[in-house]
């Protein structure tokens, strides 16, 4: 992966002292699965995909949607491009399910340990069913929340699929 360029207001912390619990928790997910960046802690929100993708100055389909739904009542996560709406119908025939529905604040926080903003991909507690945009694939490099609204790390395509077990799927509606 080329390094990404320098960002703006960034503060990579170059271990876990001083790092939010949850961003401790995506930087050794990211250490312990091999991964080639790191948590960057940004002084602008990344709570919405457009937010990150000015804080970084990157394209918003470079940036990673976290976004927890569920499948006939279970939580699943579904990893799409930041210029992508997602179809549920899809979902729910990718899943061979009858429904499927954003989930609310509760079951968010519940399934991925993480707040609304700051859905990282990885480091659950409890392995979690995943979709990956294929569209994801386009970009060098994708931005991923970091497990608040002011995280994220640099990752590719690739890496991020092997990181998180993701299924690769069209999630785009159109």
């Amino acid at each position: 992966m080329t390094p990404p360029a320098p960002i703006p207001n960034d503060a990579p912390i170059p271990n876990d002292a001083g790092r939010h619990p949850s961003t401790a928790r995506v930087a050794q997910a990211l250490r312990d699965g091999g991964a080639t960046g790191d948590v960057h802690q940004l002084a602008d929100s990344t709570r919405t995909a457009q937010e990150a993708a000015d804080a970084l100055g990157v394209a918003v389909g470079a940036i990673v949607k976290s976004l927890v739904f569920t499948a006939d009542g279970e939580p699943v996560l579904i990893l799409a491009s930041g210029d992508h709406q997602v179809d549920v119908a899809k979902i729910a025939a990718l899943l061979g399910v009858q429904r499927v529905a954003r989930a609310d604040a509760d079951t968010v926080r519940s399934a991925t340990g993480y707040p609304i903003g700051g859905v990282a991909p990885l480091a659950h507690p409890a392995p979690l069913r995943t979709l990956i945009d294929t569209h994801l694939s386009a970009f060098e490099v994708v931005w991923a929340a970091a497990g608040t609204p002011h995280a994220v790390f640099p990752t590719t395509y690739d890496e991020l699929l092997r990181l998180t077990g993701a299924t690769p799927a069209d999630v785009a509606a159109q």
